[in-house]
């Protein structure tokens, strides 16, 4: 472990750490077929260790029909040959540990793949020991099997379509949240729990370091199943509060703590992804007396952009960013533990989201990395994002890889929606934005692969590419370096007090960050023109030291009115009390 980050109780290692993740099949391709695997990152370590990371978490490398990119899995035991071997695994593991950093693995247990053992057991007959391994219904009272209307409750699937598939062999349905061929496990019967930990006391023996827990508060539905309520337009119930945060979840989580992680958890990190959480019931889930996750992921930020759902694409409100942002550190400031991140695999781009990705590219994205990583919290770093990539330019629905928008285009189409403003929102909104290949230089596919790409290369990588990046030391690359080097050496920025500021300016991002007597406030022009930012003390800021910034130096520009920012300017400043 680098020397920076301490087994000190009152200050857990990973308050100090900075994670990036890799999406396997997108990150760089060892053996030329077009898909990222554990060769192509292995040869990558030393990048990612430059860059100053502490934690790299892979998204599913485990065997799978890909249905969902690997989020359906068909063997917990095992890496998927399009990755690579478990001795690549290994080697991968070594290599990681050999430059100081930690390995985190997807953990996806709310859902299998149909093609698990043992879903097969459980769907070749209804008096198969597994049966009650996953969520099997007849059909609704007195109507027909299979036919429209007779699934057991009105669910509608993240990915379109009902939540329940009908299976003729045994003439019952099966939950599946997602896709069709991702069937829900059923964590009410305790031999899928204690199968489940005994697959993850596994991986860590053989030495990862913890785990992010895929859509983790799905896993307690609300007994008995029933309709969810059905909103104007929708064809589909909403069950969300019935299967989100369900009543057993806490038992769940502290069970799975007692069982994987009792004793060796000083060394691990655990995160849970959760859809719909509040900021009162992460408090629970990340109180460390109740012994359940680190931290979660909470997606509130990631959705003040969209109306009734992530397709119904609307300009964000600067002021609804703080107020959500600003809830959240203050809700888990002095119980649990907040983690950061703008990007991630099922996001678009930042810089195109709420920055600039034309003229202001290399400046917004730098704003908006320091903007995030002088929160208080564990920030993220997705693949790319140190390099300012950017959202794809995809010309039709052919270009579109992912389930959920291949998926939301038909469907939305077939219900009379104009094509061509549901591609829109799709170019804007859309998980394929996130996992076209990285970027590493100027050659052909942007050195992704010597082969074919299984997805194409945004066309921009002639420009932005890693290589580019290291060679300039203005770089967004070098900017994000200055960033996870700021939280390893100023414990303000790890371990500091909170306070926003201006919550109503619409233009303006600002928060201060003390301890200690050392105090730094963190400015963001969320715009492309100048402005004054009113903060209290301006002209006493704008002569304090100018630790780490995105615009060259120029004279203090602030008076008792105000200090002033170029267009997508950001500044973090520090004095001492």
């Amino acid at each position: 472990m680098p020397q920076h980050l301490t087994h000190d109780p009152e200050h857990p290692w990973w308050r100090s750490a900075v994670v990036y993740q890799i999406y396997p099949r997108s990150f760089a391709d060892g053996n030329g077929d077009g898909i990222g695997d554990l060769a192509g990152i292995s040869s990558r370590l030393d990048y990612l260790a430059g860059l100053g990371v502490d934690v790299l978490w892979l998204s599913p490398v485990y065997p799978s029909p890909q249905d969902d990119n690997g989020y359906d899995i068909s063997d917990y035991c095992d890496i998927d040959p399009v990755f690579g071997t478990l001795e690549d695994f290994d080697a991968l593991l070594d290599g990681v540990h050999a430059r100081g950093m930690k390995l985190v693995m997807d953990l996806v247990v709310n859902h299998t793949s149909d093609e698990h053992a043992w879903f097969q057991e459980s769907r070749s007959s209804t008096d198969n020991p597994k049966r009650d391994w996953y969520w099997w219904r007849p059909a609704r009272e007195g109507m027909t099997p299979g036919t429209p209307g007779a699934e057991p409750t009105n669910w509608g699937s993240f990915f379109s379509g009902p939540a329940w598939e009908y299976d003729e062999a045994t003439g019952e349905y099966f939950l599946h949240l997602f896709s069709p061929k991702q069937p829900d496990l059923n964590w009410e019967n305790p031999e899928v729990r204690h199968a489940v930990y005994a697959m993850m006391r596994w991986w860590l023996d053989r030495g990862v370091d913890g785990f992010r827990m895929d859509v983790i508060n799905l896993i307690s539905k609300v007994l008995p199943l029933r309709d969810g309520h059905v909103h104007p337009g929708q064809r589909h119930g909403d069950g969300f509060d019935l299967y989100a945060g369900g009543p057993r979840i806490h038992e769940f989580l502290q069970e799975m703590h007692r069982e994987v992680f009792a004793g060796r958890d000083a060394e691990l990190l655990t995160v849970g992804e959760m859809p719909g959480v509040t900021v009162e019931e992460a408090r629970l889930f990340t109180d460390p007396d109740r012994a359940e996750v680190d931290m979660v992921f909470q997606f509130e930020h990631v959705s003040l952009d969209q109306g009734d759902s992530k397709w119904d694409v609307r300009p964000l409100d600067l002021r609804d960013l703080k107020a959500s942002l600003g809830r959240w550190q203050a809700g888990l400031h002095d119980e649990g533990w907040n983690s950061l991140y703008w990007n991630n695999h099922d996001q678009p781009r930042v810089v195109s989201r709420f920055g600039d990705d034309g003229e202001h590219r290399v400046r917004s994205a730098k704003m908006l990395g320091t903007v995030l990583h002088l929160h208080r919290g564990t920030p993220y770093v997705y693949q790319g994002e140190e390099l300012g990539m950017a959202n794809a330019p995809f010309e039709d629905i052919d270009d579109f890889q992912d389930l959920e928008s291949v998926n939301h285009y038909h469907d939305a189409v077939a219900g009379g929606a104009d094509p061509e403003a549901v591609l829109h929102a799709l170019r804007t909104m859309g998980r394929d934005n996130a996992r076209t290949p990285m970027q590493w230089d100027d050659s052909p596919h942007a050195g992704f692969t010597t082969g074919t790409p299984w997805m194409g290369v945004n066309p921009d990588y002639k420009q932005v590419n890693a290589e580019a990046a290291l060679a300039d030391p203005d770089s967004v690359l070098a900017h994000y370096r200055r960033l996870v080097g700021l939280r390893h050496t100023e414990p303000v920025v790890a371990h500091g007090d909170f306070t926003m500021l201006l919550p109503d300016d619409p233009d303006v991002y600002a928060f201060t960050r003390r301890l200690d007597g050392v105090e730094l406030l963190v400015l963001g022009n969320f715009t492309g023109r100048e402005v004054v930012a009113t903060v209290p003390e301006a002209a006493e800021w704008a002569a304090a030291e100018l630790v780490l910034g995105n615009v060259e130096p120029a004279e203090a520009s602030g008076s008792d009115a105000g200090i002033t920012l170029a267009p997508w300017e950001a500044r973090v400043l520090r004095r001492s009390r």
